[in-house]
């Protein structure tokens, strides 16, 4: 099943870049699911189709799936299908542990929330969907850029905690159960609690799978505007800190070219020759991706007949929905008796990045997000010589 990602700064038009190629994909015999976790449920009104009513034979508290016509369905997440019941064991065992420490039992309430509850909840219905959806193709409408990337990173933040949270040898704990509390001073977890915490692990592990296989990609939504190309630089920058594809950058909102000198059109001369050079850096910046731009229309993109006009006046390198993109991940090479690893980041500077070595761990950090990859165990008994950023 292919799963592409859209994402970009807030106001680009990701939503309706979106639907447009969702509609576009069903009309071309793909089965295909259009998924938002935009909080602003915008992705209906693009549509033009109310995507907040649940037939009355499914569960209201699950997100239903209506179908927008022959081939294409639309799924609109709410925050009220919620993750915090199966997370319950796991709180209930960590506000134990902090009552016995002295904690004050709002703080404790407060810390052992589950993080990024809402996020996951989309990952999940992801998950879901992909496992066992009848789709040839499903494509997200992500939240602005900064949402994204953190619900991105999350599976993979969240499960490297959870292996940390989870004792090594579930049986020997419940054995020496009685022992081992009176030696640490602490409640130790019930079996209960520690089945939850494997259940949210392999859950994540399989999130991540489907996230950074071949399959799935993300695409940039921008407009040729200087605040937007330099948010997308490190968005795409960021993107490939946490493994994931990019297979195309997708240009909104460009202006019909005019060469006329009246004052009627002087306005309009001036977005022209403003957004020329901002086609002009995205290029530059984003090549050899290919790049895909999206004409300003003379009417609002609502509804799925206005969507698919707005796919069918799309110019430029358009790739099929359907194509894989190559991934391009972290690579370990034998290098004259000694190990190079490699990890692509486009676009970055070496003043950029900061590299720490934790025991069998890498902390790679660019600006301010972070990645703790586990090293290959070929590495790990090896000493590090050097780092160096060098053609990104």
């Amino acid at each position: 099943m292919r799963v592409i990602l859209f994402t970009g700064k807030g106001g680009v038009g990701k939503t309706t870049t979106a639907a447009a190629t969702a509609v576009q994909a069903a009309r071309q015999g793909i089965k295909t699911l259009v998924m938002s976790t935009d909080a602003a449920h915008s992705l209906g009104d693009a549509l033009s189709v109310d995507l907040s009513i649940a037939p009355d034979h499914l569960d209201p508290a699950v997100d239903p799936v209506v179908e927008v016509e022959p081939g294409l369905y639309a799924l609109q997440l709410c925050t009220a299908h919620s993750v915090r019941r199966s997370w319950r064991s796991v709180q209930d065992y960590l506000l134990t542990v902090l009552n016995s420490l002295g904690v004050d039992p709002v703080v404790a309430d407060e810390m052992t929330e589950l993080p990024g509850a809402d996020e996951i909840v989309a990952l999940l219905e992801l998950r879901a969907q992909v496992e066992s959806g009848p789709w040839d193709l499903v494509i997200v409408d992500c939240a602005p850029t900064a949402e994204t990337l953190r619900l991105l990173a999350l599976p993979e933040a969240l499960a490297w905690h959870l292996e940390r949270l989870m004792p090594v040898q579930r049986g020997l704990l419940r054995r020496l159960r009685p022992a081992a509390a009176a030696a640490a001073g602490l409640p130790l977890p019930e079996v209960q609690v520690v089945e939850s915490l494997r259940r949210w692990r392999e859950a994540l592990q399989d999130i991540r799978s489907i996230l950074t296989s071949e399959s799935t990609s993300v695409r940039l939504v921008l407009t040729p505007e200087r605040v937007v190309i330099a948010e997308s630089r490190r968005t795409l920058t960021s993107l490939r800190l946490y493994g994931f594809a990019v297979d195309q950058v997708m240009v909104n909102r460009v202006f019909p070219q005019t060469d006329q000198e009246s004052t009627d059109t002087a306005w309009l001369a001036g977005w022209n020759e403003a957004q020329q050079r901002g086609l002009s850096e995205v290029r530059h910046s984003f090549e050899p991706l290919p790049i895909v731009i999206t004409p300003y229309l003379p009417h609002e993109p609502v509804g799925a007949d206005a969507l698919a006009a707005l796919a069918q006046a799309r110019t430029g390198e358009i790739r099929d929905v359907l194509t894989l993109a190559p991934v391009l991940g972290m690579t370990v090479q034998p290098d004259d008796g000694e190990y190079l690893l490699t990890l692509p980041l486009p676009l970055v500077t070496a003043a950029e990045v900061d590299l720490k070595r934790r025991g069998d761990e890498l902390l790679v950090a660019v600006g301010d997000h972070r990645r703790v990859l586990s090293l290959p165990s070929v590495l790990r008994r090896c000493i590090v010589l050097g780092a160096t950023v060098r053609g990104a």
